[in-house]
């Protein structure tokens, strides 16, 4: 499969978990999104890594909830819990410590937690999925030094989690089991050399291979101007069409403009990276299955909430059980499609 098919693929899933505070269609395309990783990936480190997004999601509902309870706003409903309120300074208007804990205000903190839980979830499922050395190598030349800098990003976390595996397995094999703070301490270091001695054979492989090394004679004053203008006319541009006011060439003209000179810039750019490419990754009928899944997910919920904007959102005044709309259900079968579509024969 195509690394960018499941790059779209989790793109679409993250803008459809955007689009909704329902907590069982949140729950539903997390599912969605924990049965294609567990049928399509591969034994890879980076696939290895997808629990630990899933822990992480985790994480985030609880941090959420408990700022909700620290310092959150007291939204108004039945108090479950009546702490006490803590007097802070003047200056900290609107600003209160602890407080009731109210059963609508612990709603919107779950609900806000597990729709931030769920894009992260989205993009770890990208992550676990798609090779990012294989997606590296199918972007433009002109993306290629900053899908380099976002290739060694994504994986950090994937790296990480096996440096922590194997420690823990080599302790083990000295007898060493210990568990708790004393067994993260014990690993911290290794981790911490291990990411060291990897950053390290990264750096001398891309300058033996000669990385960000400009060709003879190019010169990136063009493509800075360029981008400069096109930020610039983005920014005039998006400006004009929001604000009714203003002359009528500072919208879609100034937008194209901006347009222009980026595809300019781009092109420029591209020059100066000299590559091969050596059996480019095909996409073919199984990557437009997996990327049409993702985004048909995304365009149904968009346009329900476009035509009814609470349908997707739970009622908190008056609070009542989370439904589950046909719409939603329907992009949540098209989430976990590529479990099943979009598989290619082995060769015999």
């Amino acid at each position: 499969m195509h690394p960018l098919a499941w790059w779209v693929w989790a793109l679409g899933l993250g803008v459809a978990a955007t689009r909704t505070t329902n907590p069982a269609v949140l729950g539903l395309l997390v599912a969605s999104v924990v049965l294609v990783v567990m049928a399509r990936r591969a034994d890879t480190p980076w696939a290895r890594a997808f629990p630990a997004y899933l822990v992480l999601g985790a994480c985030i509902v609880v941090v959420r909830v408990v700022f909700y309870v620290v310092v959150g706003i007291k939204t108004p409903g039945t108090v479950l819990i009546d702490l006490p309120r803590v007097a802070l300074p003047g200056w900290a208007v609107g600003v209160e410590l602890l407080g009731p804990v109210t059963l609508t205000g612990l709603l919107v903190a779950v609900y806000g937690g597990l729709r931030l839980a769920a894009l992260v979830i989205c993009f770890g499922a990208a992550n676990a999925l798609a090779n990012p050395r294989r997606a590296l190598r199918s972007l433009p030349a002109s993306l290629h030094q900053i899908g380099t800098a976002v290739v060694i990003a994504v994986s950090v976390t994937p790296q990480l989690v096996s440096s922590v595996a194997d420690v823990r397995r080599a302790q083990r094999l000295r007898g060493q089991d210990a568990r708790g703070v004393g067994a993260l301490v014990a690993c911290a270091v290794p981790v911490l050399q291990d990411a060291l001695d990897r950053s390290l054979d990264l750096a001398a492989s891309m300058d033996s291979r000669g990385y960000a090394r400009a060709v003879p004679g190019s010169s990136g004053r063009q493509v800075g101007g360029l981008l400069l203008l096109a930020l610039l006319a983005a920014a005039l541009g998006t400006y004009g069409l929001l604000d009714g006011t203003s002359p009528p060439w500072m919208g879609v003209p100034v937008l194209l403009v901006g347009g222009v000179a980026a595809v300019l810039g781009s092109v420029l750019a591209g020059r100066q990276v000299t590559r091969t490419r050596y059996r480019p990754d095909p996409w073919g009928g199984p990557e437009n299955l997996v990327a049409a899944c993702g985004v048909s997910a995304a365009l149904l919920l968009v346009v329900a909430t476009a035509t009814d904007p609470a349908a997707l959102d739970p009622s908190l005044s008056p609070l009542s059980w989370p439904s589950l709309p046909p719409v939603a259900l329907v992009s949540v079968l098209l989430a976990a499609a590529p479990a099943v579509i979009g598989l290619r024969r082995s060769p015999r």
